[in-house]
């Protein structure tokens, strides 16, 4: 499915295996909900890692090593929209700030500018 837009924010984390089902109960029903409010917020989506392999080379490798396990997707309207205070509050509405962000770890942030988007 195309983006629906210019820009995508993208973060991705792992999560400590014994708190892996709160972190997608609140990733799901609290933390995406709050930020869709944020205005420039388009659209989210989330996903999991899977054991894949490339053939690539004229051989195979195993791909994802060592990347985070979760990924999720802001469609944003502007770069800007991230550092924005309606985006700080969203970010710490809920259950996600205490009980689930402190056991994410290998986290990564970045906004990518959408160049092709094609069904």
């Amino acid at each position: 499915m195309p983006f629906k837009t210019r820009y995508v924010f993208v973060v991705s984390m792992d999560v400590e295996p014994e708190k892996e089902a709160l972190f997608n109960e609140v990733y799901d029903t609290e933390h995406v909900p709050e930020l869709l409010k944020v205005p420039g917020v388009l659209a989210v989506s989330r996903s999991r890692k899977q054991s894949a392999s490339l053939a690539i080379g004229g051989g195979k490798r195993v791909i994802g090593e060592g990347e985070p396990g979760y990924i999720a997707f802001y469609e944003i309207e502007s770069p800007d929209i991230p550092s924005s205070d309606a985006w700080s509050k969203a970010s710490e509405t809920g259950r996600w700030a205490e009980e689930v962000r402190p056991y994410t770890h290998n986290r990564h942030h970045a906004i990518h500018e959408i160049t092709v988007s094609a069904p």
